[in-house]
This record gives C-alpha cells, structure tokens and sequence, in this order.
C-alpha cells in the first residue's frame, strides 16, 4: 500500500471554486466587526463567500448547518463570548464548542474563530490586536482545510484509474 501524503496549500481549479459561508454572532460586535474584516481579508479571491450574520454564538450552529444544507463547501464560524458575573459563558461556550464539532465530526468543513475571553482586553488582542485575527486564521485554516480535500478526491480519483 502506498503512503498518502496530503499537502495543504491552495486552492486548487477544479469543477469550480468553493462556496464558503462566513457565520458571524451580532454580540459584542465591536469585536466580531474585526474577526470578520480578517476572515473576508483571507477570503477576497476564492469564490463565493457569503456573510450570514445571527445574533449570538449560540445560533451559530444552527446557521452552519442550515449553509451546509444549501450547498456550502465550508463555513468560517466568528463569535465573541466573554465571561461575565454568570454561568451563562460556560453553557454558550460548551453549547457551540459541541455543535461544531459535531458538524465537524460528520465531515463538514468547519473552522473554529469563536474567542471565548475572560474580558474584553483579551478579546479585542485576538481580533486584530497583539495577538492576531483569530477570524483571519480560522479562514486561513478553512482554505487549507478544503485544499487537502481536493487534494485527497483528486488522488482517490486518480488510484481508482
């Protein structure tokens, strides 16, 4: 059996270029404002992107799975959770942590730029600031991520000749 070696890299021409879906929370939007700006700053020549924009991290989920019912090849998911005097941080954080991963687990293409801070210094340094664009990465990730499957369809296509 021969090794199979997946190189992440770009995007490649195949049929034609993927549709991805950028879901956004609406909360604390001064800072998914500028995770947005770095995922679409990532996104600018790929094909089409759409922007799906809900409330909060919590509907993200449900609007990820709703793209990849209409026939989006992948969503860059942005929110900002930042904790505050209750429990509710951690059941939103676990909530969408799980969702996603589910999503993720059944093979859709999904990355994760959801900042879940303890205040908001440490959210604004994660969207643009002294510690990068989280939405950046995750779009970066997302093209990397929809590479390596090209990559792997192209060879399985090819060993099946």
């Amino acid at each position: 059996m021969k090794d199979l070696k997946i190189e992440l890299g770009t995007i490649m021409c195949s049929e034609r270029l993927p549709r991805v879906a950028v879901v956004v929370s609406k909360t604390n939007e001064f800072v998914t404002a500028k995770l947005l700006e770095g995922a679409l700053s990532e996104l600018h020549d790929i094909g089409e992107v759409t922007v799906i924009e809900v409330a909060g991290a919590f509907e993200i989920t449900a609007a990820s799975a709703i793209a990849f019912e209409r026939g989006f090849d992948g969503v860059v998911a942005l929110g900002a959770v930042i904790r505050g005097d209750t429990p509710h941080f951690d059941y939103i954080c676990q909530a969408v942590t799980i969702g996603l991963t589910e999503l993720s687990a059944k093979g859709k293409i999904i990355t994760f730029g959801i900042l879940t801070a303890d205040n908001v210094g440490q959210a604004i340094e994660r969207a643009g600031g002294a510690m990068g664009n989280k939405g950046a990465e995750a779009a970066k990730a997302l093209l990397q991520l929809i590479s390596a499957k090209q990559r792997l369809e192209m060879r399985m296509k090819h060993d099946a000749a």
